[in-house]
């Protein structure tokens, strides 16, 4: 073994000795992790080091929740979940401008009603903001569904249990049902982008699914079905390591309007993945 090679290896060994997390193999991580041991760790010329490695890979979504079309999820073990708006982009067009209509999600967790989590405009998305955080049990369902308000009425109720095309379900790498791909539509809003790839294809975490919503049309040919009305990031987790919210908390639940150090809480998210 020369001695570039040697340097390289010992490098090798530092790194997975040294490195926080790197070893942590009992949490599944959400990139490929791994270690690389060596002994002898001091190799002379003309022998051979056996070298131990171990690689965990991270699961992926659909390994941990099945997707029921048009759009439930359903847990295939207890986890917890996380809930973030990524935006709303309902507008409409009036003094030479488009302008953001409010819009409201909602969830229902194990057929229950339906529970509001976000009203407002894409003004008021913080897409770092977590507005629900729920320990679903295995087996259990989960839907969204949402709707805007305009000229002091509510537009058509769309739901991922009523809905085959305006309220979709995706995993990183799924492609958008659209017939133009997401990333080339001329409406594009800028909140989706961070999502897509370069071929339009959805590109996401391997534990998390991006619900699109389409409020305003049914009709899939049509220019203006882009599914981008709505976008909700739903994130799985396995265990709370602090800040443990329980079941079912909603930073937009009337009783806590005026309870700023709960909105606090909906906002830590600190989860063993």
């Amino acid at each position: 073994m020369n001695r570039k090679t040697k340097l390289k290896l010992i490098a090798l060994v530092a790194l997975s000795a040294f490195v926080p997390g790197i070893n942590a193999q009992d949490e599944t991580p959400v990139v490929p992790v791994g270690s690389l041991t060596a002994f002898p760790t001091i190799v002379q010329t003309g022998t051979h080091p056996q070298l131990t490695w171990d690689i965990t890979i991270p699961e992926s979504v659909i390994e941990i929740i099945e997707i029921e079309e048009p759009g439930t999820l359903i847990p295939k073990r207890n986890l917890v979940m996380d809930v973030r708006i990524l935006g709303a982009g309902v507008t409409t067009y009036s003094n030479n401008r488009l302008n953001f209509i409010p819009t409201e999600c909602k969830i229902s967790y194990n057929g229950s009603s339906y529970n509001r989590i976000f009203y407002g405009t894409n003004y008021d998305v913080d897409q770092n903001d977590i507005v629900y955080s729920q320990e679903v049990a295995k087996d259990s369902t989960i839907n969204f569904g949402a709707r805007y308000y305009y000229n002091n009425s509510w537009g058509t109720w769309y739901s991922s249990t009523n809905s085959n095309h305006n309220v979709i379900a995706l995993a990183n790498g799924d492609t958008p049902p659209t017939t133009t791909p997401m990333n080339q539509a001329p409406t594009i809003e800028e909140f989706i982008r961070p999502y897509l790839d370069d071929d339009g294809n959805i590109d996401i975490g391997p534990r998390d699914i991006i619900y699109l919503f389409e409020l305003t049309h049914t009709d899939q040919n049509h220019s203006g079905f882009d599914l981008q009305d709505m976008a909700v990031l739903v994130t799985f987790y396995d265990e709370v390591v602090e800040g443990d919210i329980g079941g079912g908390s909603s930073a937009n639940d009337d009783d806590d309007d005026d309870d700023d150090d709960d909105d606090d809480d909906h906002r830590r998210g600190r989860r063993r993945r």
